[in-house]
């Protein structure tokens, strides 16, 4: 999916909250500022020469963007911290051109130093910066994933639990389907479609569509932990609900009863901060890191934060993937086990 940063602020932020990515792209900018609290800093006459830009410019996106600025590091220095800057420039040996008598300083960390680059449209340089940046961020996904995210989920240390707790209660949701209920083939599709629309809105081949899965990937292989645990919980519920349904009536149950059933089970209303967590991790996960879109979704997409990139693309990840690489046979036998 082609990313325009100048527009979209959900996408400048992914970037800016992944401190990796951040770290590969400030060795490769060339960028030259001054040291101070052990971060690089910029003037706004520094990032003007360095985009090839007039100052005002800079003033004008600082002026239409001082909120998003401002989050992401840009700050106004004056009385003590100013003095504390302009020691740094000192010891420097940088000429900054700054008046002797200047009272305020507006200053770019590298974050903000980004983040003004992903809105600046003028400057070839911003443009060129930008396409690094996502570059970058593509190659070090790639890096930690082998060249694909399907399975980026895996590296979340509470995966392995919640699959293996998932598939036991899997096992008494179809059971009880396959005892109390009539037959019919299509019956534990139907409801497995209901149990995803009902937390993330879509059927099983509309997820697979949006992660390109292939027809022998295993949909429930791919998703997060916190999907697996409510998944989980409403089989296990529903479970009990269609076996006490079905010693109640002291008969099979029609699909639509068991639908009806389902219905009124859904709309409990401890599912709701739960389902709204879950869907907001697998929106904005699959967003980051998997460059998915789910459209029925989308109001629930937001910025990754820093700790989610460390859960996924971290050292942790990175001996979790390889654990469960080593062990692969023993983790199937496993689960063919429980």
């Amino acid at each position: 999916m082609a990313k325009d940063l100048t527009v979209s602020r959900l996408d400048r932020q992914n970037i800016l909250n992944n401190d990796m990515a951040i770290k590969e792209i400030k060795e490769k900018s060339g960028l030259e500022g001054v040291i101070w609290e052990d971060k690089i800093y910029v003037t706004r006459e520094m990032t003007a020469d360095f985009f090839e830009v007039d100052v005002r410019t800079i003033s004008r996106y600082l002026e239409q963007n001082n909120e998003e600025l401002t989050e992401n590091g840009y700050e106004v220095l004056k009385g003590k911290r100013l003095k504390s800057f302009m020691e740094a420039v000192k010891n420097s040996g940088k000429d900054i051109n700054v008046p002797t008598k200047t009272t305020v300083l507006g200053v770019f960390d590298f974050r903000s130093f980004l983040n003004l680059a992903m809105l600046m449209s003028e400057s070839e340089k911003a443009r060129a910066l930008r396409q690094m940046m996502l570059d970058i961020v593509i190659d070090l996904i790639n890096r930690k994933t082998g060249g694909g995210t399907k399975y980026i989920n895996q590296r979340d240390k509470d995966f392995l639990f919640s699959s293996l707790q998932e598939d036991n209660y899997r096992r008494q949701f179809t059971d009880a389907l396959k005892e109390c209920v009539v037959e019919d083939r299509f019956k534990y599709a139907h409801f497995t479609d209901l149990i995803y629309v009902s937390i993330f809105r879509e059927k099983a081949k509309e997820y697979k569509k949006i992660l390109d899965l292939k027809a022998g990937d295993k949909v429930r292989d791919t998703f997060y932990s916190e999907i697996l645990d409510i998944i989980a919980a409403y089989e296990s519920g529903l479970a009990d609900g269609i076996r006490q349904e079905y010693l109640q009536k002291g008969r099979l149950l029609s699909i639509k009863e068991v639908e009806i059933l389902f219905e009124s089970f859904e709309n409990m209303a401890l599912w709701k901060p739960l389902i709204q967590r879950g869907r907001v991790k697998m929106a904005s996960r699959d967003m980051a890191l998997r460059d998915a879109f789910h459209y029925q979704l989308a109001e629930y997409i937001q910025p990754l934060d820093k700790e989610e990139y460390q859960k996924f693309l971290g050292a942790t990840g990175d001996e979790l993937e390889r654990l469960m690489q080593e062990n692969s046979e023993v983790l199937k036998r496993l689960k063919e086990r429980e």
